[in-house]
């Protein structure tokens, strides 16, 4: 058994692992249940997609998809960050009700400050 058989039969079991690893997130991203849930699967869809670019620059030995991997790297956990914010800044309609009455407090005549 040589080495370029060996990596070869490893490149060749990785992707059908990333590829199952695949299906599994866009079911998560197309189920849900939740929007937190989706972000999350957002962000092992691109994890994903570095281990496919990885793995095929291993059997091909061209080194420049490394570099891609390295900034869909970065791409992907700006995106993951800007969803999560996203998420911070819509809040929950409960969350603005309460914050609107207690901001709202009577002043010494009984009517609302703003």
């Amino acid at each position: 058994m040589n080495p370029q058989t060996i990596v070869s039969t490893a490149a060749l079991l990785s992707l059908a692992i990333l590829s199952l690893a695949f299906l599994v997130t866009v079911y998560r991203i197309v189920v849900g249940p939740t929007l937190p849930d989706r972000v999350l699967a957002l962000d092992m869809l691109a994890a994903t997609a570095i281990g496919f670019i990885a793995v095929i620059a291993v059997k091909t030995g061209f080194t420049l998809y490394v570099d891609i991997a390295i900034a869909l790297g970065l791409v992907g956990f700006l995106a993951t960050v800007a969803f999560a914010r996203f998420i911070l800044s819509r809040g929950r309609p409960d969350d603005a009700a309460s914050n609107a009455r207690q901001t709202r407090k009577p002043n010494a005549k009984g009517r609302a400050r703003r």
